[in-house]
Parts: structure tokens; C-alpha cells; sequence
């Protein structure tokens, strides 16, 4: 147990999906997952573990942002003995050729945030997705029909601003805008584990015309998605 998980470490799976919502991760558990129970519930940060097809699963909520992310995926990978994660979440699409509700997988993640820095002195601003991970993602989506989109994100740390302000370097070329998966692949690289980020468009970063989905639509309708994620485990 840690202080933000109360879960048993014999309760925790070796692969572990995360939304950043407790209430996605209430949603995947209750249907996708077979024989679920509730194995964390500190702050309301849900955490279920159950099957899928046979595989023993969990699924638990990062919350939003890096300093949220960077805790709960530290702490399952350091003391749970977590070997993957994937996070699955929403992103704002930058590119012309993503629409809503499209999927995208994540080769590096692009931010000017700290964390990394401060974590264990990694200095990158780029950091990678597990390739491994990647390549497992990439062929279960085929198999799924799913039309993978990949690219680079920028995980920004503020949510509130002008889209002027999501800057980034053009040669990063980066297709989104999210919030968390920097936080996952730094912890991932400097704890020897893996990490993946699946992502669902869900608005249109300086679209002229606003376009996003609701919030209920976000919460139950990325049914795509969480079965890729699930699938590739």
C-alpha cells in the first residue's frame, strides 16, 4: 500500500490500463472486465482488477495532469511491480487530417515541464513511448480494424489558455494536445518498465467552428479505444 493506494500488491496486475477518469475506469470495469472488484478508492482514484479474455487486468485512474500521473504510474510500476501501462485518454487535434472520435497512438511525448528533469536529471524534452509496447498496439489495431493514427503529442501543463500558447517546435511535429503521458514515459524510461499512450480525438484544437464531445460522450463513448488497449494486453 502506498499513501494513494490501498490496494494489496497481490491485487495489482502486471499490466495496468489508465484513463485519467475514475469514472472511465468504473465504465471499463463494469464492461469489459470479467469478475471485477474494487481494489482502490483513496481520493476516489478507482481502481478495479479483473479479466479480459482470460488476462488478469487492472484498470485505475491517473487523474489529470503530469503531477497526477507522474504519482499513481510511479507508485504502481516502483512498489506494485507494474511491468506495462497504457494510458488511454482524450486529446485536442492539431492535425487537418483528425476528426472527431479518431484514434492515435503516441511515439514521443513533447513538453517543456520539469518533471523529468527533476525525477532523475533526464533532460529531453522528446521522450518515447515503449517501441515494444508500440509494435503490440500497432498489430492488435490491425487485427481490429482500427485506423491507427501516429504521431507525436504535446502534453501541455495548462489546460486554460489561448491556443497560441501551445507552443511547440515544428520539427516535433507534434498531432495533439494532452496532459499526462509525459509524466508516464518519464517514469517508465528511468524505472526500466513500459508505457503506451492510445489517445481518442475529442475536440478540434482551432477549429473555426467549436467541435468536442460531451462529457458523457467522453466518459462512454471511446468504446474503440478501451478495447484496443485491452486487447493489446
Amino acid at each position: 500500500m502506498t499513501p494513494h493506494n490501498e490496494a494489496l500488491k497481490e491485487q495489482i496486475a502486471r499490466t495496468v490500463i489508465m484513463p485519467g477518469d475514475p469514472l472511465r475506469a468504473k465504465y471499463i470495469a463494469e464492461n469489459f472486465l470479467d469478475n471485477s472488484k474494487l481494489v482502490n478508492s483513496v481520493r476516489g482514484m478507482y481502481g478495479y482488477t479483473g479479466s479480459y479474455n482470460g488476462k488478469e487486468i487492472t484498470v485505475m485512474a491517473s487523474g489529470m495532469g503530469i503531477p497526477s500521473m507522474g504519482i499513481y504510474s510511479y507508485e504502481l510500476y516502483k512498489f506494485y511491480d507494474v511491468d506495462n501501462i497504457i494510458r488511454i485518454g482524450t486529446t485536442g487535434a492539431y492535425s487537418k487530417n483528425l476528426d472527431l472520435l479518431d484514434v492515435i497512438l503516441v511515439e514521443n511525448s513533447y513538453s517543456k515541464s520539469q518533471y523529468a528533469r527533476i525525477l532523475n536529471g533526464n533532460n529531453s524534452e522528446l521522450i518515447p513511448a515503449s517501441k515494444e509496447l508500440n509494435e503490440v498496439i500497432k498489430i492488435q489495431a490491425q487485427k481490429n480494424k482500427v485506423n491507427l493514427h501516429i504521431g507525436n503529442i504535446l502534453c501541455s501543463e495548462v489546460f486554460y489558455c489561448d491556443d497560441k500558447s501551445f507552443e511547440q517546435p515544428e520539427k516535433f511535429d507534434c498531432i495533439g494536445v494532452e496532459m499526462e503521458s509525459f509524466a508516464l514515459f518519464a517514469n517508465a524510461i528511468a524505472l526500466n518498465k513500459k508505457a503506451a499512450c492510445i489517445l481518442t480525438v475529442s475536440d478540434i484544437v482551432g477549429a473555426s467552428k467549436k467541435r468536442e464531445l460531451s462529457p458523457e460522450e467522453r466518459q462512454n463513448s471511446l468504446n474503440q479505444m478501451i478495447k484496443l488497449a485491452l486487447e493489446s494486453c
